[in-house]
């Protein structure tokens, strides 16, 4: 994959051409962990900042990355990695915003890639219809991709957060938990998640 020589590129984002050549080309996890480690916390903040909820930020974290590494093979180095990774968690942080009729003011949030270079946030109309069915379709596929290899006492919390999109409250009454029980135990099968999109799952 050739790097577009008309456009001038950082370091950093020459790094990344090359860690997602070894992702591709050659499976390398550590490849996919490192672009992971370097865009997590941002993409997090990012999304945050647009959901204002700490829980589905993190959710919508991993979804992102789920969705620009089961696409990685199609990226084209026209533009920086972090362009079109902000780009896919955007993206998908819109269609839950709409999914959840969600109030804010954050849909006109940009950020900076890695060449300084303003990037905004393009948002249709508010009209449109969401497409909530292919939204709910497209999330369940990705986390179908992982919940079968997660330790069976974590599967269900995650089939009840992320296929039946439960609230924690409403998990901990479904399954009789505390609340703080079920959120600790979330947060834990969320780190395995991240693991297994990082190609981790030796540590499972």
């Amino acid at each position: 994959m050739e790097v577009n020589k008309k456009k001038h590129f950082s370091e950093k984002a020459l790094q990344d051409f090359k860690l997602i050549d070894k992702a591709t080309e050659e499976n390398d996890d550590h490849a996919y962990a490192e672009l992971m480690k370097r865009y997590k916390k941002p993409v997090y903040h990012m999304i945050l900042k647009m959901v204002r909820n700490v829980d589905d930020a993190e959710d919508l974290t991993i979804e992102a990355f789920a969705k620009a590494f089961k696409n990685l093979h199609r990226f084209k180095k026209d533009y920086t990695f972090s362009t079109w990774l902000f780009r896919i968690a955007t993206n998908n942080s819109i269609d839950f915003i709409r999914k959840k009729k969600l109030e804010t003011l954050s849909l006109n949030t940009s950020f900076k890639n890695d060449n300084g270079e303003a990037v905004n946030i393009d948002v249709q109309d508010q009209n449109l219809d969401p497409q909530e069915e292919a939204i709910k379709s497209q999330k369940i596929e990705l986390v179908r991709m992982f919940v079968t290899k997660l330790p069976s006492k974590y599967q269900r919390l995650v089939k009840l957060r992320y296929f039946d999109e439960l609230s924690y409250e409403e998990i901990a009454k479904e399954l009789g938990a505390p609340l703080g029980t079920v959120k600790a135990q979330l947060h834990r099968a969320r780190e395995l998640m991240y693991d297994l999109v990082k190609g981790k799952e030796q540590h499972i």
